[in-house]
């Protein structure tokens, strides 16, 4: 619907679909500018007031005859300041104002006038708890769509930097960045990337970027590895850009979401080069090593348990020390599910409360569990590695898939011995393997199909470029 003329008509519609006498957060305000009435419409706590009060100012100050005929010269000789707007729609014009924008009608002019003088309540751009370095920046992105893409401008100052903005559910109307470097990008990921995006029919992305990622790839959900990269460090996000990924920003959420993204991608992290070569080497590999470990230590274990006689004599240590009256299947999988209940645990404790009960918790399960006999301490050892090292991996979601994979490993051993060990360990691979990128690439590449100079890169961090 597109507005009229009559300023009276415009607002008493505007009022009645804004229900600004129930909405105390929606303000207007009628005045006169050289003559003719005015009113402007916005949302308080999304406008800086100091500038809106100064061109409120500069407009009482305007004379008759200096009046331009239309909005298009009123908006090009009194109002100087940053984004402005015309709108026709109506539609349009809601989505501009609930959005934080200011909306001016004048008394004949049948087009609105939008003022982007917004403020957003926002934290600062501090170190992020999930992705912290040893070395290197300490910004981190946060739940402002235009502070992070000020955060990746500020890294890359190149004019082929291109980012577009998109916006997703009726409800909503959720703003979302997708960001590249002109002629790197997979054009074909892109092109398909924001048909998806603008073909979406969702009420709202309640769950910010991984409702976003559902609906843009419904993968499989029987296979848990993940196929996209999250990072809140905008280092590490100008870096992905770089190398020809693209980037999606959600307003709202304090990630970026780097596709595509194989597992090699997801494995690494920015220590590896805030760090010389040999050093960033070196933790790549114990990080990879770690995450084999995480995957097969306990399973491993369960199975010598079950079969004495074909631990070597260089492992003998590893044997029970003491009877066991729970057997070690359940054992594993009761601390399996133990583990997570005290993470979410420490999740919901206040802060004042987490380091008592860590304490308390941690007595409680290492030596008072093992004395009433549910667990051995081997069983209790052996879990603490596992669990302390699936930290190993910044991405939560790949240590919930080796979590999972390690679980079924450990029920089909206690189920079918040697085979079920077997099988396990294959369906495990074939899951990583068989797995694609949401751009249809192998998950494993460079390993299938097999390049040898792009595995060295993946397994070796050698020196950074110095040119193009």
């Amino acid at each position: 619907m597109e507005f009229s003329k009559s300023l009276s008509d415009n607002v008493e519609r505007l009022k009645q679909v804004l229900q600004t006498d129930k909405n105390f957060d929606i303000v207007y305000r009628t005045f006169e500018i050289a003559g003719k009435k005015a009113v402007l419409f916005f949302v308080d706590g999304f406008t800086k007031d100091e500038v809106l009060l100064k061109m409120m100012q500069s407009w009482w100050a305007i004379k008759e005859e200096d009046m331009p005929e239309d909005a298009h010269g009123f908006s090009k000789k009194y109002l100087p300041y940053g984004e402005i707007g015309l709108v026709k729609n109506e539609a349009d014009m809601m989505v501009q104002l609930l959005a934080g924008i200011s909306c001016l009608f004048i008394d004949g002019f049948e087009i609105c006038m939008t003022i982007d003088c917004r403020t957003y309540p926002a934290r600062g751009v501090g170190e992020p708890e999930k992705d912290k370095v040893m070395r290197g920046s300490r910004d981190g992105f946060v739940e402002t769509l235009i502070f992070n893409t000020a955060l990746i401008r500020r890294r890359i100052r190149d004019p082929k930097l291109t980012m577009e903005i998109l916006t997703a559910g009726e409800s909503s109307h959720t703003d979302i960045a997708i960001c590249y470097m002109e002629g790197r990008q997979d054009e074909n990921l892109l092109k398909k990337v924001k048909q998806q995006i603008q073909g979406l029919k969702v009420d709202a992305l309640t769950m910010n970027q991984e409702s976003l990622a559902e609906c843009i790839y419904p993968h499989k959900w029987y296979n848990p590895f993940p196929k996209f990269k999250f990072s809140e460090r905008p280092d590490t996000a100008a870096a992905c850009i770089l190398e020809g990924n693209i980037v999606i920003l959600v307003d709202n959420s304090p990630a970026a979401m780097i596709l595509p993204s194989s597992v090699f991608d997801i494995i690494e992290e920015a220590d590896d080069y805030y760090f010389p070569p040999i050093t960033g080497t070196y933790l790549r590999l114990s990080r990879m090593a770690t995450a084999i470990l995480c995957l097969l230590l306990t399973p491993t274990w369960l199975l010598l348990m079950m079969n004495p006689g074909i631990i070597p004599p260089w492992l003998e240590f590893v044997q029970l020390a003491d009877p066991y009256y729970v057997p070690l299947i359940w054992q594993l999988l009761i601390l399996e599910f133990a583990i997570d209940g005290l993470r979410l645990a420490a999740i919901n404790t206040p802060n004042m409360l987490t380091t008592p009960l860590s304490v308390i918790a941690g007595i409680v399960l290492g030596e008072y569990s093992v004395k009433s006999g549910w667990f051995n301490s081997e069983t209790m050892l052996y879990m603490a590695f596992v669990t302390v090292a699936n930290y190993s991996q910044s991405s939560f979601e790949l240590g919930y898939a080796l979590k999972f994979m390690r679980v079924l490993i450990l029920i089909l051993t206690a189920l079918f011995n040697v085979w079920g060990y077997g099988v396990g360990l294959l369906i495990s691979v074939c899951a990583i393997v068989f797995n694609k990128t949401i751009a249809g690439k192998s998950y494993i590449y460079p390993l299938i199909p097999f390049r040898w100079s792009e595995l060295k890169k993946r397994f070796l961090r050698g020196r950074l470029p110095m040119e193009r």
